[in-house]
């Protein structure tokens, strides 16, 4: 995931104006573009929350009660890139990455230090891969291989997905250090 540059922290707890630096927002009207400009756009987001992090802030619950954290999120979002994208586009069921029968909030809870590189390289090499499976879709309104549903309705459901959980990761990166996205 290419990380965009951001201001420095002025260290945890400070309430002041520190922003990161974000990719900016898609400027076209060609819907293909648009959506695709869209989920780089907030797949940056996250990645820019998740910038500069130490694997221990990474796993840092700084909002309690709630389990979320920054690799909680971008392992969510892995599951969610996998399944929308991946696997709707290919028809290829491989599972979940993380969800299990027995603990289907794997993905997000019981995290440790030792899944912090691997669940990164995964999304990154999640997003890659939806990626390159868009970069063939010439129709939007196509039906996904697995039969149910457009390649738009999952391309929207996982940019949805980014918007909603952006927001929650902008929460827990100022708990963490004060600095503050979008």
């Amino acid at each position: 995931m290419p990380m965009r540059g951001r201001s420095t922290s002025a260290g945890a707890g400070q309430a002041d104006s520190v922003r990161m630096e974000r990719t900016s927002e898609p400027r076209t009207d060609a819907e293909g573009e648009l959506l695709r400009g869209w989920l780089q756009f907030h797949r940056e987001a996250l990645a820019a929350n998740c910038e500069g992090m130490k694997g221990e802030q990474l796993l840092t619950q700084s909002s309690p009660p709630s389990t979320l954290t920054l690799l909680g999120l971008v392992r969510h979002l892995t599951e969610m890139e996998s399944h929308y994208l991946v696997h709707a586009l290919t028809g290829v069921d491989k599972g979940f990455v993380y969800c299990t029968e027995d603990d289907d909030e794997a993905d997000i809870e019981h995290l440790d230090l030792g899944m912090v590189s691997a669940s990164m390289s995964r999304w990154e090499d999640t997003a890659a891969e939806a990626d390159g499976l868009l970069s063939v879709q010439p129709d939007l309104s196509a039906q996904v291989a697995t039969g149910w549903g457009s390649v738009r309705w999952h391309l929207v459901k996982v940019i949805q997905e980014y918007a909603r959980h952006n927001g929650h990761a902008d929460i827990i990166r100022e708990r963490i250090d004060g600095l503050r996205g979008e």
